[in-house]
């Protein structure tokens, strides 16, 4: 008899695996969000956001875009997998 009780807690105990909210996750670039480097330094303020959901920013004088590909969310913060040296690249 404790055996089937066993069976129906576990058949009814919830189970949840999920990646923590603190790691990466998909980012979608808004106007005037912060963006971070990969290295943590702040990059500068989303100044558009491209229909392909790139994040143009305006750097050290100069128009960049994102490439939305590179864009992440972590720990609430959007985020780039790119450097500033990087960044100040792009065409």
């Amino acid at each position: 008899m404790k055996s089937w009780f066993i069976v129906l807690i576990c058949a009814f105990a919830p189970v949840t695996f999920a990646a923590p909210e603190a790691a990466s996750a998909a980012a979608v670039a808004v106007k005037g969000k912060m963006l971070v480097g990969a290295n943590g330094a702040r990059l500068g303020p989303v100044f558009r956001v491209g229909s392909d959901g790139s994040a143009q920013l305006i750097i050290d004088g100069k128009m960049v875009t994102i490439p939305a590909s590179t864009l992440s969310t972590v720990d609430g913060k959007l985020t780039t997998s790119l450097s500033k040296s990087e960044v100040l690249a792009l065409p």
